[in-house]
């Protein structure tokens, strides 16, 4: 679905505009929402071409529903994982997992709802239709469009994370203005592939969660679904995004992210613990899909649970799963 991801990676030149040369926001350049999708616009909000904000939820289930304003696209960025269902008029748009780095989004005055069935993290950017084609409100292209793996989309919420609350507002929309021409370089897949049915990926997922410890083939996750081996990686690519490989790599360090934050046993065992067969092997792969090293990521994640347990108990706790682990 992702084609030239080499050029799309290339930061665009964010020349200065009119707003670059007025006086400081006074307001945040990343906005918390009330609501889901909901933000209480000042006057000056209404006249930003891009907006940014993040929806943090911490629930285990959630519904939600929303409808794009006619003169923006909206964009949605998980910082976490998350399984959520998306629907429009009745129809199922998505229903599984979204890792960390997933991508969705929605056209203008389309209507869209949501169920969260997992605590949540997300950024989601507002952008005006002035930076898109003029083609692309005429078609479906980028209406209802989950991506489930986009590099750049995971980079570009990254950079965000790690400026926090010093992210400005013209950093802010540069970002947007990159994720705007990244999305104008997508293309539907040539050839349509059926996703796999919603209860072969449940038996698939199940038995990924109860064996990922150990070595898993192709052969025997395709009997599980009860297809063959062609048929069965097509279509779990088609339903989650990933490669049956990915898949059980991406569960494997989701689980060891888990023992690192919360015990102190050696990498080493934790390599072996999560279906590793060696340390270097479990330290190239999380640093491939987490950004970080073990050793590294544990740090930042014991750091950033001290600082919120340090806060005062009026205060609610900050978010701290993406932050310090975005997908890369």
């Amino acid at each position: 679905m992702l084609t030239d991801l080499q050029t799309a990676h290339a930061w665009i030149d964010c020349p200065a505009g009119p707003r670059d040369h007025e006086p400081p926001h006074t307001t945040q350049a990343i906005t918390r929402e009330s609501q889901w999708r909901r933000i209480d616009h000042g006057p000056e909000a209404v006249a930003e071409d891009i907006i940014v904000s993040r929806w943090d939820d911490p629930r285990g289930a959630s519904s939600h529903e929303a409808t794009t304003p006619e003169n923006r696209y909206f964009v949605g960025i998980a910082l976490k994982q998350t399984r959520a269902k998306l629907t429009r008029d009745r129809q199922i748009v998505f229903d599984g997992t979204m890792p960390a780095g997933s991508m969705y989004l929605s056209a203008p005055s389309r209507q869209l709802g949501i169920q969260f069935q997992a605590p949540c993290a997300f950024l989601h950017f507002h952008i005006s239709t002035d930076h898109f084609p003029a083609q692309f409100s005429a078609t479906d292209g980028l209406n209802d469009l989950v991506l489930l793996r986009d590099p750049l989309a995971a980079q570009l919420a990254r950079a965000l994370i790690a400026r926090g609350d010093a992210a400005d507002h013209r950093f802010t929309r540069c970002i947007g203005q990159t994720l705007a021409v990244h999305l104008t370089r997508l293309e539907p897949p040539r050839a349509k592939v059926n996703a796999l049915p919603k209860w072969r990926l449940r038996r698939v997922e199940q038995h990924i969660a109860d064996h990922f410890d150990r070595c898993l083939s192709l052969s025997e996750l395709a009997n599980v679904a009860g297809l063959s081996r062609m048929h069965f990686a097509a279509q779990f690519r088609a339903a989650t995004g990933y490669r049956p490989r990915e898949f059980l790599l991406n569960h494997r360090i989701e689980h060891a992210k888990t023992l690192l934050a919360t015990s102190e046993r050696p990498l080493a065992e934790i390599a072996l613990a999560v279906g590793f067969s060696t340390q270097a092997h479990f330290s190239t792969v999380f640093k491939r899909m987490s950004g970080q090293s073990p050793a590294r990521w544990r740090l930042a994640s014991k750091g950033e649970r001290g600082e919120v347990e340090a806060l005062p108990r009026s205060r609610p706790a900050a978010d701290s799963d993406w932050i310090a682990s975005a997908a890369a």
